[in-house]
């Protein structure tokens, strides 16, 4: 193996609710690549998920506040001084000073110079999750250290950064994928060209084959309808519009719900349940790592994510859970919003509503319950959709090539983007 390593930037590392990236690091060490991880935020879940365990690269932590780590940043300001591109970066500072005029901003610098510094020498590219405040840091320290970076794009990054900030760093970045044609349109919009699609699909090798399935109709109160949502409790989610929807259900249809995920709407949301009578009824489970989602998963009847626009722009790309479920071939009740339909075709590999409309969703609710057969066949026909299209050996094989190129490690890239399946062309 090569001596030469790549940094990976990241917002916050391990967190339970980014099973994708710890998916691709594990997939990118074991095509041979050597990593660093740098994280702006040490972790705050306190379950790990096994892929965590196996990923070898060290994660290190700069620090989240400049003031709890005064020497490291009179340090990486020290070591900056003596760089020729200081110049350069504060030139690019002002400029972005000037329209975001806040401490966060200043806290990017502080961060990338801290960055800069202990960057080690055999770190040959810089690349970065999301394109919001990783990128910031991940731009000024290459700049600073004439590295080049790259970006993978998400959802809220794409959706509430700056189009003028975007426009920068898309035209700065040495190359770029975002995993949903939804976010890749808006990109391509900024900067034409800069950005490729990489679906992030799952390893299916790490699931286990899809379970027998109950026919549980909601009929029987002693066999209620199990239903299961996973997701972080935050507003994109959609968990007030399941609640509302799930309050105004028939008194004749049985039903239990599991709330998989942690967040800052917990306590709202709890008191909604409390408020619509539905305390008996609704689970809140928290943050599980991934085996105890899968069973979870296994164990239900129907999976729900009424997604939608967030205040102040938020909004999801394509959920891995919307995958997850679709391993395990559980059916799949959706909103037709952000990158979900590039995944589930409504009536063929589960039923996508309206996002934002309790009542549609509650109908949705009632028909899926009345039907177990209509249910399997949705189950089988998106488990058939995700093993045909979204293995993630195509996007793996894609970001490879493209690090491999980036750190001087191969010429090679033509080959590996010619492996994108057709529904990622």
């Amino acid at each position: 193996m090569s001596a030469k390593r790549v940094a990976v930037v990241l917002k916050g590392y391990p967190r339970l609710s980014e099973t994708f990236i710890a998916q691709e690091l594990l997939a990118l060490e074991r095509r041979g690549l050597s990593l660093e991880i740098w994280s702006l935020r040490r972790p705050t879940d306190r379950a790990r998920h096994p892929m965590h365990g196996q990923i070898r690269a060290e994660a290190a932590y700069l620090p989240e506040y400049l003031r709890d780590a005064p020497l490291r940043v009179l340090r990486g300001l020290g070591a900056a001084l003596r760089r020729r591109n200081l110049p350069a970066l504060l030139a690019l500072f002002v400029r972005d000073f000037r329209r975001d005029p806040t401490a966060s901003r200043l806290r990017r610098l502080g961060q990338a110079l801290v960055l800069a510094r202990e960057l080690p020498a055999d770190i040959a590219h810089i690349h970065v999750h999301f394109l919001h405040t990783p990128a910031s840091v991940a731009r000024y320290a290459a700049l600073l250290t004439a590295r080049r970076w790259s970006f993978s794009a998400h959802a809220k990054d794409i959706w509430t950064t700056p189009d003028w900030e975007l426009t920068e760093k898309l035209r700065d970045a040495a190359w770029g994928v975002t995993c949903t044609r939804d976010g890749l349109a808006r990109l391509d919009a900024l900067a034409p060209g800069r950005t490729l699609l990489a679906y992030h699909g799952l390893d299916l090798s790490r699931f286990p084959i899809p379970p027998p399935h109950e026919t549980r109709d909601g009929t029987d109160p002693a066999r209620p309808l199990r239903l299961l949502c996973v997701g972080r409790l935050v507003a994109k989610k959609g968990h007030d519009d399941l609640i509302d929807a799930l309050a105004t259900l028939p008194a004749g249809l049985h039903w239990q719900l599991d709330l998989i995920g942690g967040g800052e709407l917990r306590a709202a949301l709890e008191a909604r349940v409390g408020t619509c009578g539905l305390a008996e009824r609704i689970r809140f489970r928290g943050a599980l790592a991934q085996p105890a989602v899968i069973e979870a998963m296994r164990a239900a009847d129907l999976f729900v994510l009424p997604t939608k626009p967030a205040p102040g722009g938020d909004r999801d790309g394509l959920p891995n859970v919307l995958m997850e479920a679709a391993s395990q071939a559980l059916p799949i009740l959706a909103t037709a919003f952000a990158g979900t339909p590039e995944f589930i075709t409504d009536g063929t590999h589960g039923v996508l509503v309206p996002p934002g409309d309790p009542a549609v969703l509650a109908a949705a609710l009632i028909r899926l319950a009345d039907d177990p057969g209509l249910r399997r066949r949705l189950g089988e026909a998106a488990r058939a959709r995700l093993v045909r299209d979204f293995s993630e050996e195509a996007a793996i094989a894609l970001i490879a090539g493209r690090l491999r190129a980036s750190a001087g490690l191969s010429s090679d890239v033509a080959a590996h983007e010619s492996e994108l399946p057709a529904c990622a062309s």
